[in-house]
């Protein structure tokens, strides 16, 4: 490598990094920080009544009160909790077999995405 690519490789780490520290650090926001990467990435499939992971789960995330409703296996979000919340197991690939099928039909989600979704659960999950 050389070492523009090397400099650009480190500036775009420490970038991620500070709007990761800065996102740890401020409300996150369903409204406007949550619903966007839902709609990105989500949505698409979790629309009633023909999106296929809405008509394999149930699950409708179409709206912050739909999504809070969960699935037809129940709730999808522990507030407070994104360890044991199966959205965030979903999202974050810890759900063995699941997760592999759901990455191969969906955009990928990034990494900074995965941690405003980790933290929006940690702060209570709200509908600010």
């Amino acid at each position: 490598m050389n070492a523009v690519y090397k400099a650009g490789l480190l500036l775009s780490l420490l970038c991620s990094l500070y709007l990761l520290g800065c996102a740890a650090t401020r409300e996150i926001s369903y409204q406007d920080d949550v619903r966007p990467v839902l709609v990105d990435k989500c949505v698409r499939c979790h629309t009633p009544p023909h999106g296929e992971g809405y008509r394999m789960t149930g699950l409708d995330m179409t709206s912050y009160d739909t999504l809070m409703e969960g699935s037809i296996y129940g709730p999808v979000i522990v507030p407070g909790n994104s360890a044991t919340s199966p959205f965030n197991m979903l999202v974050e690939g810890r759900a063995g077999n699941l997760s592999r099928i759901l990455s191969s039909q969906h955009k990928a989600i990034t990494d900074h995405d995965i941690r405003l979704l980790q933290l929006w659960v940690e702060q209570g999950a709200r509908n600010q």
